[in-house]
C-alpha cells in the first residue's frame, strides 16, 4: 500500500493539498489510484483541508503521533530547518508517510513542496 504524507502551513485548502498530492504522484509516476490513505501529523488533525481532501479523494486520513514520526525521523530524505523548529522532525510528510506504513515502509518519493503544502509517497513493505 502507498501512503501519502501531508505537511502544510495552517489554513491550507483541500484543493492546495490535492495539487500537492497530484505533483507527488506525476514526480512518481503514479497515479490517486495507487494511493491507499494520506497521513499527516497528530498535530494536523484539526486541518479542515486536510480531512476534506482526504474526505473528497475517499481516502482514510491517519494521524500519526508524534512520538511515532519521531521514530521514522531517521529514514527521511530530506530536511527542512522550519519544521525541526516546529515539530522536532526532518520532514512533516516524509514522516508522516513512513511512519503510517510501519517500521519497514519505504520512502518512494521525498516530500515536493506545492505552494503551503509537502507531499511525499511511501510504500509499506515487510521484513526482508
Amino acid at each position: 500500500m502507498i501512503v501519502a504524507g501531508i505537511g502544510s502551513r495552517k489554513g491550507v485548502s483541500a484543493a492546495e493539498v490535492a495539487a500537492a498530492l497530484d505533483a507527488a504522484l506525476a514526480r512518481a509516476g503514479l497515479t490517486r489510484a495507487d494511493v491507499g490513505a494520506l497521513a499527516t501529523p497528530a498535530v494536523k488533525g484539526g486541518e479542515p483541508g486536510i480531512t476534506a481532501a482526504a474526505t473528497a479523494l475517499g481516502l482514510p486520513l491517519v494521524l500519526v503521533p508524534q512520538k511515532t514520526l519521531e521514530a521514522a525521523a531517521g529514514r527521511t530524505l530530506t530536511t527542512s530547518d522550519r519544521v525541526i523548529a516546529l515539530m522536532g522532525v526532518p520532514s512533516a510528510s516524509e514522516t508522516a508517510a513512513l511512519a503510517a506504513c510501519g517500521p519497514y515502509g519505504k520512502l518512494i518519493a521525498p516530500r515536493t513542496a506545492v505552494g503551503p503544502v509537502t507531499c511525499a509517497l511511501a510504500r509499506r513493505e515487510t521484513a526482508s
